[in-house]
């Protein structure tokens, strides 16, 4: 579902959000990425009857502890030498992971509000059902950069788990959004911080995605027997050989891919990475050559598995996955600088990559030996702009980074790339492209040096409306002043956005609201299913909602795919919920990508 330009409406939302909870919803699992037949359970000959094994019971199953004066039970001798007396589960439990090292599924996430986090209770009352649902069907790229960032950082918060859900399975939910979002080591971050023995078999499942999005098939080991036990699925059959392989036991990782390949559990490339993969580890020795002659696809298991053992990846082979493989790629510390320059961009236009960080691997780039490289190029553009000593250097050089993409998502990535380098210019700059000057610093969220500008730019350009949404002390415009904006592109559109940002921060009088609404024929009384739902979760001063409310209403590729209606209800709401900086920023990022 997506909210056009013309319509608000929002049938599939409106849907899940008038069932308070539907169970079934809950149940469903992610699409699974692995290769055909990844997914299918192994079959297997039914088990001899044996004696049960005792499993390990949770931190609630705690009635066998220790003494109460802390000693340990004295064990009692055993019949025979052949026939110890077992532990108690309890006991070893206890040894494992002791009480206070356990961490709760009421409460699950690695960043804390001291860390950045937003407050453990920013779900507030909401139904569990009904943010898992709203995960799983949003549909990703988000239009707008900051957005997504500001979502990121709900999904990575250490929140309350909302009721009517599985702490883990909220968990999984979590991740598999920030996987579709491009962000591979958030959502590994999201994965790992629920202790193993809690695991669920959805968790199990996004466990895997995770640790192939990042390449690092290692992250399995530690619930590799266990995804095998629970799942009995190809892929953690073939992890278990590859975790022998890397814990330096060949004589038990080889025997499993010889097994797998006889009984026909897999073949192929896929099995030969699963091998080389195991081969990695000490003692391996094994030499495995890898060829893509055949292969049409990539898949979640190939990309994974190729980048963890520096297999290179034919290009034409992502263009047959989502795009956000290229922000996986682009945060692979495996993958050479040169090969993430362009998926970096990619992720930084995103919201995956920071400006500083997409500086910082062009820095990489500027330092190696091979300079007749493209990326190289940009490197060393990037350096004049940053530190030529003349100042009409540093500008022609932002000008060669700004002119020289040909998309449109291409040139904003570059302001992104130039954002302190654009903040460095002195405001009395002759001929300064003030326009590209203020958008490319407030990618980065640097009002305050952008505000500088303030008193050079033209009344009703860009640069201007731009500073008057972005400005942290609110100021307040009238109607006239806001019907002066006469932004380069589609001026139309544009005033329609400049209008709609300006209210939603609340910096038009309520008369002014509503002769400017009406004369530009923008709805803000539109009343749907996802109008109600984001006003209410702002009434009920639920920030993670609105935040994943607001995400719906801007599920498109492109800007011109929200609607002035849809962005004057998330400024709303998200300067409701104490997020104005969130919001500044989106409205101003509004005009600079239209």
């Amino acid at each position: 579902m997506r909210i056009s330009r013309t319509s608000v409406a929002l049938g599939a939302v409106a849907a899940v959000i008038v069932a308070a909870g539907l169970p079934a919803l809950g149940q469903d699992k992610p699409e699974s990425l692995l290769p055909p037949g990844f997914a299918d359970p192994v079959a297997t000959p039914t088990p001899a009857p044996t004696a049960a094994r005792p499993t390990s019971p949770g931190p609630a199953a705690t009635s066998s502890a220790p003494l109460p004066d802390g000693s340990l039970p004295t064990p009692v001798a055993s019949a025979t030498p052949e026939a110890p007396v077992p532990v108690d589960p309890a006991v070893l439990a206890r040894y494992d992971m002791p009480d206070y090292a356990r961490r709760s599924l009421a409460s699950v996430g690695p960043v804390v509000p001291a860390g950045g986090g937003l407050s453990p209770r920013a779900f507030g009352n909401a139904n569990g059902l009904y943010l898992e649902s709203l995960m799983r069907r949003l549909d990703t790229p988000i239009a707008s950069r900051w957005l997504s960032i500001a979502l990121r950082r709900a999904l990575v918060s250490r929140l309350d788990t909302p009721p009517g859900v599985n702490g883990a399975d909220f968990a999984a939910e979590r991740a598999w959004l920030l996987l579709r979002m491009g962000e591979s080591v958030a959502a590994r971050g999201v994965v790992q911080s629920v202790d193993s023995d809690n695991y669920t078999p959805k968790l199990y499942e996004i466990a895997m995605q995770a640790a192939l999005a990042t390449g690092d098939p290692a992250a399995l080991c530690a619930v590799a027997d266990g995804g095998a036990d629970l799942r009995r699925e190809r892929g953690w059959v073939l992890a278990r050989a590859m975790c022998a392989g890397l814990a330096g036991q060949p004589g038990k990782a080889q025997p499993m891919i010889a097994s797998a390949r006889k009984s026909g559990l897999a073949s192929g490339i896929d099995l030969l990475l699963a091998q080389k993969v195991a081969g990695t580890g000490a003692s391996g020795r094994q030499a495995v050559t890898i060829e893509w002659d055949g292969v049409d696809r990539l898949t979640a298991w190939r990309y994974g598995l190729a980048t963890a053992t520096g297999v290179e990846i034919p290009e034409p082979l992502f263009s047959t996955v989502s795009s956000n493989v290229q922000s996986w790629r682009a945060q692979s510390p495996m993958l050479a600088a040169r090969v993430r320059a362009g998926p970096a961009e990619q992720a930084a236009v995103r919201g995956v990559f920071s400006s500083a960080a997409l500086v910082d691997l062009y820095g990489a780039i500027d330092g190696e030996d091979d300079q007749s490289l493209a990326e190289s190029g940009v490197a060393r553009d990037l350096r004049s702009a940053y530190a030529a000593a003349d100042l009409q250097a540093r500008l022609e050089a932002l000008k060669q980074l700004w002119d020289e993409p040909k998309t449109a998502d291409a040139r904003f990535g570059r302001l992104v790339l130039t954002a302190r380098a654009a903040a460095r210019i002195p405001t009395d700059t002759e001929n300064a492209d003030m326009d590209r000057l203020v958008a490319s610093m407030l990618t980065a969220g640097l009002d305050r040096a952008a505000m500088r500008w303030q008193a050079r730019v033209a009344t009703g350009g860009d640069a201007w409306a731009m500073l008057a949404l972005a400005d942290p002390a609110p100021v307040s415009l009238s109607w006239s002043d806001v019907n002066r904006y006469k932004g380069s592109g589609d001026a139309d559109l544009k005033r329609r956005m400049f209008f709609a940002g300006m209210a939603g921060l609340g910096r038009m009088s309520q008369a002014d609201i509503e002769r400017g609404a009406q004369s530009l024929d923008v709805a803000i009384g539109t009343s749907n299913a996802w109008t109600r739902a984001i006003v209410a979760a702002a009434m009920h001063r639920q920030p993670a909602t609105v935040l994943l409310l607001a995400g719906v209403g801007m599920q498109t590729k492109l800007w011109r795919g929200v609607s002035p209606e849809a962005l004057f209800q998330i400024v709303t709401a998200l300067r409701a919920v104490g997020l104005e900086s969130e919001a500044r920023m989106i409205a101003a990022e509004a005009l600079a990508r239209l």
